[in-house]
């Protein structure tokens, strides 16, 4: 995710993750692998937005490629967004969250990492990135 302040002309690294909550309750997390940043850390899974693509657009497209699953625009629910208020040589990312509940196909880890499914409180106690957990405060708190 790594980019030099030269090549982005927004000034942040935007990123599209999703906040999957099943019929049960249960919301998925996304175990980063260890070799990448925050490696072993849980996160809301998603991406980087291309430069061609809308942040909805990237959502779908990260998730297809990192869970297996198909998402409809029109099930993607705006839940908030944390920003990085310092970066050290790198752009500062942006995270911008959607709140999932329909998808198609059965979430599995494709690009390595676990997932798992958990409560708020489980979600809580786990291991996350500092935007990570900003994160869940929106998702939950608004609840």
């Amino acid at each position: 995710m790594a980019e030099k302040k030269s090549d982005n002309a927004l000034g942040f690294l935007a990123v599209s993750a999703g906040a999957l909550q099943r019929g049960d309750g249960l919301w998925l997390m996304h175990q980063r692998p260890l070799h990448k940043a925050h490696g072993g850390l849980w996160e809301f899974p998603g991406g980087k937005v291309e430069a061609s693509e809308k942040p909805t657009e990237c959502l779908i497209r990260e998730l297809r490629e990192e869970l297996g699953i198909a998402l409809c625009v029109d099930d993607l629910e705006p839940a908030g967004f944390a920003e990085e208020r310092e970066a050290t040589g790198q752009l500062p990312i942006v995270i911008l969250l959607y709140t999932v509940r329909t998808w198609k196909g059965e979430p599995r880890a494709l690009e390595g990492g676990e997932i798992g499914w958990f409560t708020r409180e489980g979600i809580d106690r786990l291991a996350k990135p500092p935007l990570d957990s900003v994160l869940a405060a929106h998702v939950f708190d608004a609840r």
